[in-house]
């Protein structure tokens, strides 16, 4: 049997491997640099894109912002201006100043200077709530005497006799209840009178009983004997002379009979009588012509001028012009 020769490694064949590992190698790694440089490339890439989109749209909406703001400010009128300026002034610690502020923003005389000023309705001050009473009454009848009822209920005297004019000036009968409850029970003749006026300016008839009453009442006296000894004495002057006006406001004939009583009592203050007499000549009820007829012999020649007047529009035939 031949002996087979060992196969001895080529080493020409051993010696070329490492040089085609080498080669192999040094194809590789620029290759994966390459990869990885541009893995990398593209990642920044992506990164700075974004970031620039980013930028992009925040000095977009920078812009944006910027042109309305702009617009806005271009687009105020300078009477928007003065409310915005009077508005922020309400904001003020010192009370004159909330007052002017209120006070011209009341001047202004449209909806939306009355609606920035009715948050003054609740200011800490009596005379900041007083003044807004009036500053509202731009926003029209229904709105404005909703705004101002609350005030009506005021711990202030002022404030209360306040809301009682504006309430009139509203000419909303929205307030007619509130108004004859001031009438019958508010312990202060200024806001029972201003509520009195206001009444006759509404010319709600379901005033009538109230202002009657307040006509002819008598009310608690003051003084502590006169408390204590519960005298009674007349209501306020002021209250009767303006519940006498409310009634010949109204022209209700249910008013003629106080009417008529305040006019033919002599003890009546002469200003009570005379609007007394006036007023029966505006409701026109032919029941009022003996006490006017009365009246023109009185001694008050203005009260007798007046009587004159009404009898001429309720009974000409019997109207003799006083000597």
């Amino acid at each position: 049997m031949r002996r087979g020769r060992s196969r001895r490694p080529n080493q020409t064949h051993l010696g070329h491997a490492p040089a085609r590992a080498a080669r192999r190698l040094h194809v590789s790694i620029p290759l994966a640099l390459a990869i990885v440089l541009n893995s990398t490339s593209l990642s920044l890439a992506r990164v700075l894109t974004s970031i620039s989109l980013t930028l992009a749209c925040a000095l977009t909406s920078s812009l944006t912002i910027a042109r309305a703001v702009h617009a806005t400010q271009v687009e105020l009128t300078p009477l928007q201006h003065e409310i915005n300026v009077q508005t922020a002034r309400l904001s003020s610690t010192d009370v004159e100043e909330r007052r002017d502020a209120v006070t011209r923003l009341g001047a202004m005389r449209r909806p939306e200077s009355s609606r920035a000023a009715s948050p003054a309705l609740k200011d800490p001050a009596a005379i900041v709530r007083a003044t807004a009473a009036h500053a509202v009454l731009s926003l029209g009848g229904d709105e404005a005497a909703s705004l101002i009822l609350p005030l009506l209920k005021d711990r202030d005297e002022f404030a209360r006799r306040e809301a009682a004019y504006s309430l009139g000036l509203t000419r909303s009968g929205a307030g007619v209840e509130a108004l004859v409850a001031a009438v019958e029970s508010d312990k202060k003749p200024s806001v029972r009178g201003a509520a009195a006026v206001a009444l006759g300016q509404i010319g709600d008839a379901r005033a009538v009983a109230a202002l009657s009453a307040a006509l002819t009442r008598r009310v608690p006296a003051s003084g502590f004997f006169k408390r204590v000894r519960r005298a009674r004495a007349e209501e306020d002057e002021f209250v009767r002379r303006a519940a006498a006006v409310s009634l010949g406001q109204i022209g209700s004939r249910d008013g003629v009979t106080a009417l008529v009583e305040a006019l033919s009592d002599e003890r009546t203050p002469g200003d009570v009588r005379r609007e007394s007499a006036r007023a029966l000549g505006l409701i026109g009820d032919a029941r009022a012509v003996p006490a006017l007829r009365a009246a023109l012999t009185a001694k008050d020649p203005y009260l007798s001028s007046i009587a004159f007047e009404a009898l001429r529009k309720i009974d000409p035939q019997s109207a003799t012009r006083p000597g």
